[in-house]
């Protein structure tokens, strides 16, 4: 039991790894990987510049905070703030990225934003959030089964379980929101000062906000 056990978990870290890789490169292969989280929509005016301009170095474009790559043959743009490995800024297990599909219409550029995060993040929480949820329930229902509530003594220490399961998935919600909050403003951080580099005058800027 002991060598398939060690098995799966090598096999594990490396799809976590292999996962976040794919993520965070800027390969042309990999813009539109991710899980998909939240869209926005902006329209800008035509930038001056042709994007092979403004796109020079291997069709990337530095930012102050992250960094820009141009996919021509895919009309996309990837978006990412800046992954340093021993950085003193906080980050969290929920890295965005953005993927922006463009198109020119006349005198304007239409821009849609996909807000995404490794697919390894999305599915260990989703399957952290199941696991907390259905073993408080489970947990009711055999309790219930067992005739637990019967006595005065039980149902306190039912509730006592069952506030313990909800205030770890409370927990759990609030830390998800914060680090969303936190990933999410650092992408949009990026993002803007994309739109400040492809117009440098954005008063113009018509934004749809988050779909």
């Amino acid at each position: 039991m002991l060598l398939p056990s060690i098995f799966a978990i090598v096999m594990g870290l490396a799809l976590i790894i292999g996962d976040w890789f794919q993520f965070t490169t800027l390969k042309p292969w990999a813009c539109r990987y991710g899980c998909p989280l939240a869209r926005r929509r902006d329209v800008v005016p035509k930038p001056k510049e042709a994007f092979p301009r403004l796109f020079k170095t291997n069709s990337t474009l530095p930012l102050p905070h992250g960094v820009a790559r141009w996919v021509a043959d895919r009309q996309a743009i990837v978006i990412r703030p800046y992954y340093q490995m021993f950085s003193l800024r906080f980050r969290t297990a929920w890295p965005l990225k953005g993927t922006i599909d463009y198109h020119f219409q006349d005198d304007q550029l239409e821009l849609h934003l996909a807000k995404r995060t490794p697919w390894s993040s999305a599915v260990l929480t989703l399957v952290w959030l199941l696991f907390v949820i259905g073993g408080t329930l489970g947990f009711v229902v055999m309790y219930t089964m067992d005739g637990g509530f019967g006595t005065v003594g039980g149902l306190f220490w039912a509730v006592g379980m069952i506030a313990l399961g909800l205030l770890v998935l409370a927990g759990g919600v609030i830390l998800l929101a914060f680090a969303y909050r936190l990933e999410d403003s650092r992408l949009m951080q990026v993002y803007q000062e994309l739109l400040g580099a492809l117009q440098p005058s954005t008063s113009g800027q018509v934004s749809q906000g988050d779909e």
